[in-house]
């Protein structure tokens, strides 16, 4: 069993987006010298404060976030504005998901995300 690096990032005054790419280049292991896309030997991250993070420019009124059901008409959306009111998280979450590759590998980074 390999032993991975724990990482605490403070999330105050951070702007969201730019805190996804620190967390998605850590949860990849792609700040390692040993770095292979097709292992995963990526870090735990730690994030705290996460109600204290910055939203730049006009995202949480016009940034939305779209999920479908799968019946007719069933597009749900959610603005950014509602959803970082009541889960801060799960914008943070949802940033470094899509930020992370879409393959086997992504569900075992995301769980090392652990947000406070």
């Amino acid at each position: 069993m390999m032993e991975r690096e724990i990482h605490e990032i403070d999330a105050t005054g951070q702007a969201i987006g730019r805190l996804a790419t620190q967390i998605a280049t850590l949860l990849r292991g792609k700040n390692q010298a040993t770095y292979q896309p097709n292992i995963d030997a990526g870090a735990v991250v730690h994030v705290h404060n996460i109600t204290k993070v910055i939203f730049t420019g006009n995202k949480l009124d016009q940034k939305n976030y779209y999920h479908y059901s799968g019946y007719q008409g069933g597009l749900k959306t959610l603005k950014m504005r509602d959803l970082a009111a009541s889960q801060p998280d799960q914008v943070l979450r949802r940033a470094v998901k899509q930020m992370l590759p879409a393959n086997r590998l992504r569900a075992g980074m995301l769980k090392r995300l652990i947000i406070n």
